[in-house]
């Protein structure tokens, strides 16, 4: 990822305002409870999704994958969130965008 080449795309389903905090570099937002087909209509059908919330006290990355996994997409979820990604040391990046 940070060489910006991935075969996926990374989804942190919290909230906006949330996201807004702090983030993985390279995360799209979009909350575990919006996430329908519309939604991803900019997506190939074949796009793996990689998704991540809070942490291990947090199901939003679990709900987000049943939801994609219910539309036929492919997921895998971040184990750990936002908590396991701060405690590996490594940085988030804050504001809107996901660069």
């Amino acid at each position: 990822m940070s060489k910006g080449g991935t075969d996926f795309v990374l989804l942190d389903v919290r909230s906006p305002e949330v996201y807004t905090c702090g983030h993985v570099r390279g995360a799209v937002n979009l909350p575990h409870a919006k996430i329908i087909e519309s939604k991803l209509g900019s997506y190939p059908r074949d796009t793996l999704f990689v998704v991540y919330c809070g942490g291990p006290h947090c199901n939003g990355a679990d709900r987000a994958a049943a939801r994609l996994a219910r539309l036929g997409r492919p997921v895998k979820l971040m184990i750990g969130g936002i908590t396991g990604w701060k405690d590996e040391g490594f940085a988030l990046v804050d504001g809107t965008s996901p660069a």
